[in-house]
């Protein structure tokens, strides 16, 4: 669970006073049972968890309060469904579930889940019954609020709060929907079709869905990235590991009642469109350029992801409310295309920049991700494609260009092969270490070394985002560590744990028993890499990033190994600094950036929402406002035509970009942060006389 969750509802579940049915709409004979196979699936889980992970944990009594925790937030985490008597009496397992897991019973954990299958059924029930007669009448000139993170509030302790919690509830969702421009009988008609696919969807759960959520409730606890993958789970990885991604190319996870966007992935449709970014939630899908919208509000991932999946070449609507906005809803058309190797191949492009004084030419390398055609690897085809064979192509390119300096943008890379990270930072240094790993048994492995000459020995830069992990961490790191060259940015995300794969007799267990460390002995992990030189933040480390998740890996370190220093880079950070600083004071574009990174965290450090509709439209009204006046401000200091009205702005920002072929080009008009890079690489060069021009000396420690 995020430690910053903020709480995100069914739109619109209306709970009436329950009937002298305890439950409402399942029988008792309705509950779901343990498979006679998941005592023991659950003993080896703990054995593995115990025996394997990197955290080395033990499951007792203090890990048992932290499951009886970590299941309930899971199952209810905005205190909605759950009354605060089935807390009391849940309480009875709080010190126990160690134990019954170790003797194989999860039976706990499906009469905890059963309860709160009956609360939603009972919920969901008492919804479409009022639906049945209209929509409820609620008075939108009242003035009244709605909290918005539950994380942290009490459950309810009656019936009659309870109901007061969902009127508040049913009434901000007929708002949100209201504020789309949709009638009532729109409104009365989607929740009706949202609730009884709801309902239908809580009949086809069965006791391997619970299983594995208990036992991921239990697998969280040791990290993020480890889990539970029962055998549909483990079918449905393995298909997606072993075939074309055909769809959209975006990585979705559940946030309580939505799917949201976690991640795009480099070189794919979505990425390409350029209007869909992570934290976006999805609210409805539908297929083709005219077909219906489907709302997809509480569905299970896998069937929003079944929604989204598609042949090549046909198109997808997808209705989000985008990260950081004012609640209200965009429809974006993107065009199915597979994922293709060279769709995530490096690129590369040539620019000019001024330091005041010389003007230099800067080639760029853009790198969405470390790939390796590993099936061409196998079979030892000489002309296989990887990361650093492509690179160093481009690299011998960009010196036949007479290039003066090269900037690696692994903005937005996840990572990829360890292997072409190691063998990438090999092009830019001589031999020596490149990532340490430290393994579950306390064992550190440096076999990961550069072995070669460095390829290209001139001005370097790396540029790096919040979304820049794993293997783009590790390349970053080494770049810095042996001060190679500049590294600029954001703080990346901080994922320096390595998982794999270890067989239960139903289903996997995806472990981390490894962790990542830099040649200085900084884990990466957590922390990630820190910039030498910022740049605007523009994503929210708070929600995006290692550091998000509760139960993430702690930041350590463990013994530098010798390696090299290249330059004296110390002594020029801080001209350097100052003048990207003083640039970038009054650059229009870097302004417009910070402006509207405030406003997008202003609004989600919001505790309420307002349920008053005059004062709701008034805060779009005035957000609106506020991004035509940045954006203007932006055009007419760039010698733009400024637009008209917010309306002019919003259709430029929503015009079709579903095109595909190809990689995107690299282009500086279109990209301040990349443009800025670029006069830092100018001062960099022009500064270069104060570098150091002696050989590499191994640091001492």
């Amino acid at each position: 669970m995020l430690t910053n969750r903020i709480a995100t509802f069914f739109s619109g579940l209306l709970l009436t006073a329950l009937t002298a049915l305890p439950f409402g709409a399942l029988a008792a004979e309705d509950a779901l049972q343990p498979e006679d196979d998941h005592g023991g699936t659950a003993r080896e889980i703990v054995g593995k968890l115990e025996m394997l992970h990197y955290n080395k944990l033990k499951v007792g009594d203090e890990m048992s309060a932290d499951l009886w925790d970590e299941y309930i937030d899971t199952l209810d985490p905005t205190r909605s469904y759950f009354l605060a008597s089935d807390i009391a009496e849940f309480r009875q397992w709080r010190d126990k579930l160690d134990d019954q897991l170790r003797a194989g019973q999860v039976t706990a954990g499906f009469n905890i889940y059963n309860r709160y299958r009956l609360r939603m059924s009972d919920r969901l029930e008492n919804i479409l019954s009022q639906l049945e007669k209209g929509l409820p009448k609620f008075d939108f000139t009242r003035d009244e609020n709605l909290l918005l993170d539950r994380e942290d509030s009490a459950w309810p302790a009656s019936i009659s709060e309870a109901d007061e919690l969902w009127r508040k509830r049913l009434k901000s969702s007929v708002l949100n929907l209201r504020l789309t421009g949709k009638t009532d009988e729109e409104i009365q008609d989607l929740l009706t079709r949202r609730y009884q696919g709801q309902v239908k969807r809580i009949g086809q759960q069965n006791s391997d869905d619970v299983f594995e959520l208990y036992m991921n409730s239990l697998t969280r606890l040791y990290d993020p990235h480890s889990n539970y993958l029962s055998p549909r789970s483990l079918e449905n990885f393995n298909m997606s590991m072993s075939l074309s991604l055909e769809g959209i190319g975006a990585v979705l996870q559940m946030e309580d009642e939505y799917t949201k966007v976690a991640r795009l992935v480099a070189g794919g449709p979505a990425d390409r469109n350029g209007k869909v970014k992570p934290n976006d939630k999805i609210v409805a899908v539908g297929q083709d350029k005219e077909g219906e919208m489907v709302d997809v509000v509480g569905w299970r991932l896998d069937d929003v992801v079944d929604l989204i999946r598609g042949s090549a070449g046909t198109y997808v609507r997808l209705e989000t409310i985008p990260a950081g906005g004012d609640g209200s809803h965009r429809t974006v058309l993107i065009k199915r295309s597979k994922v293709k190797l060279e769709d995530q191949a490096a690129k590369k492009a040539t620019f000019e920049f001024s330091d005041g004084d010389q003007t230099f030419k800067i080639g760029v390398i853009n790198l969405p991700t470390f790939y390796i055609d590993f099936e061409a690897y196998r079979r030892r085809d000489p002309n296989y494609k990887s990361t650093t064979r492509d690179v160093a192509r481009l690299l011998n390119e960009l010196k036949e260009e007479g290039v003066d300096g090269i900037i690696l943008d692994l903005r937005n890379n996840g990572g990829g092969s360890l292997q072409e990270a190691t063998m990438l930072t090999d092009l830019f240094i001589d031999q020596g270490p490149v990532v340490q790993i430290r393994h579950a048994n306390e064992q550190i492995s440096r076999h990961n070394r550069s072995r070669s000459r460095a390829m290209y020995r001139g001005p370097l830069m790396v540029l790096i985002n919040r979304l820049s992990a794993s293997a783009s961490e590790i390349f970053a790191g080494a770049i810095q560590d042996y001060n190679r060259g500049l590294v600029v940015g954001n703080q990346s995300f901080g994922k320096g744990t390595v998982q794999t794969m270890a067989p239960l007799k139903e289903g996997q267990l995806k472990i981390t028993q490894s962790k990542f460390y830099r040649v200085s002995g900084d884990s990466t992990q957590h922390a990630g890499v820190t910039p030498d030189i910022p740049m605007p933040q523009l994503i929210d480390a708070e929600s995006v990033g290692e550091s998000a998740y509760d139960s993430a890996l702690p930041w350590d370190r463990i013994h530098a190994v010798p390696h090299a220093k290249y330059f004296n880079l110390k002594d020029l950070l801080p001209d350097l600094i100052s003048k990207h600083t003083q640039r970038t004071a009054v650059d229009p574009d870097f302004v417009f950036l910070r402006e509207h990174f405030r406003l997008d965290s202003e609004r989600a450090d919001r505790k309420f929402v307002s349920l008053n509709e005059m004062a709701r439209e008034q805060e779009r009204e005035d957000l609106n406002q506020q991004m035509l006046v940045l954006e203007n401000r932006r055009r007419i200091a760039k010698g733009l035509e400024p637009y008209e009205n917010f309306e002019a702005y919003e259709k430029s920002e929503s015009e079709d970009t579903t095109a595909i072929g190809g990689p995107v080009e690299i282009k500086l008009e279109s990209d301040p942060i990349l443009n800025e890079a670029g006069y830092i690489m100018a001062d960099f060069i022009g500064l270069s006389e104060k570098i150091a021009k002696t050989p590499p000396q191994v640091a001492n420690f």
